[in-house]
């Protein structure tokens, strides 16, 4: 995989700056498709692209100047224009805790650079999809009898900020995951979106949810059919995936001073990647997701349900707490909307974003 000079990459990202609106107050209403046609960067289409981490060798001491420098990777690798940055810094600041984990508590068990080199050794290279037409993002589509064309949703393929070999977003609350994707311009995924881009098949609507039954009864009805299997075949195995780093000694009670986000950088295991070529959808960080209880809350449709979270995280080989096949449901642990401001968060939990391709020009 080519690594692009930082210089060249602002070229080959270039961006034309739009007017986009202010930053939203409430994530449901930024959530919808027409909110993300309105406020997404404009990226130029690139046949392909291979950058490598941008700053990869960065090391901040600070909250603060972690933020800053996340910013500057997002903004070069991702061609995000002012506006979006100036979203971006809205959600950030408005939290003491968000970002890559607290500097001071974090032991990633590898850094950005060993990421790089790992993807390197097998081959990985990044192409930006003609049909997404944004960097580090898949189509999703019917594999059996469709093609990338026909698709009308895309997901990121790396946790946010949706960077290859860059550390997941945590400490992000449901209503903050939402807001981060409204930000660039994207949604929160919905469950069904989530476990389909995990099994390799996205299910219809009506297939995915019972809406007229409670949330408890709709879960376990949709656990007792799904098909079991992980992003990376039809057989569990943690080895293949970021779940060997360690929870924080200091890490009880949780707390931001003392537990860090021990993450992997995002794609640091190329075997943990999906059919549709998403990756880390088991271990590292687990991941907030949107799960509508009717309709009306599904995420094309422009609503925000209930909190959902997914996949694992990065001390799972050690230590497996719950199920984390592709199509699992998780019980209501912390259930709340996902515009309350005390959703969940945690040193473990981080987001992905999906992008309703009407929102994107297509070639």
């Amino acid at each position: 995989m080519r690594c692009w000079p930082a210089a060249t990459i602002v070229v080959l990202l270039a961006c034309q700056r739009e007017p986009a609106p202010a930053p939203p107050e409430e994530p449901a209403a930024s959530g919808s498709a027409a909110a993300s046609a309105a406020s997404a960067p404009s990226v130029r289409l690139l046949p392909a692209l291979a950058p490598g981490m941008v700053d990869e060798d960065e090391a901040s001491a600070t909250l603060q100047e972690q933020r800053q420098a996340l910013l500057g990777r997002m903004r070069r690798m991702l061609g995000l224009d002012e506006e979006a940055l100036e979203r971006l810094q809205v959600v950030l600041s408005g939290s003491r805790v968000l970002g890559q984990g607290n500097p001071a508590a974090n032991e990633h068990p590898l850094t950005r650079r060993q990421c790089r080199e790992r993807r390197e050794a097998a081959g990985i290279v990044e192409k930006v999809s003609p049909v997404c037409q944004r960097p580090f993002m898949v189509p999703l589509y019917d594999r059996a009898h469709g093609r990338p064309e026909d698709a009308t949703l895309c997901i990121d393929a790396y946790e946010f900020p949706g960077l290859p070999c860059d550390y997941p977003v945590t400490w992000a609350t449901a209503k903050e995951a939402a807001a981060l994707c409204a930000a660039v311009g994207k949604r929160l995924c919905d469950a069904h979106e989530w476990e389909g881009a995990c099994a390799g098949a996205v299910l219809p609507v009506a297939e995915e949810y019972d809406f007229s039954k409670p949330r408890k009864e709709s879960k376990f009805a949709h656990n007792a059919k799904r098909e079991v299997l992980w992003a990376y075949g039809p057989k569990k195995d943690h080895a293949l995936c970021g779940t060997s780093s360690k929870k924080s000694k200091s890490c009880d009670p949780i707390s931001f001073k003392g537990c860090g986000s021990n993450t992997f950088p995002a794609g640091s295991f190329p075997a943990c990647v999906s059919p549709y070529g998403v990756y880390d959808q088991h271990g590292n960080a687990a991941e907030h997701m949107n799960l509508p209880t009717s309709e009306a809350e599904l995420g094309a449709r422009g609503g925000l349900g209930q909190t959902e979270m997914k996949g694992s995280w990065f001390i799972f080989g050690g230590y497996e707490a719950h199920e984390d096949d592709c199509r699992w449901r998780a019980p209501d642990w912390h259930a709340t909307r996902v515009t309350d401001p005390n959703s969940h968060a945690n040193y473990h939990l981080g987001l992905r974003c999906c992008l309703d391709l009407p929102a994107v020009k297509r070639p």
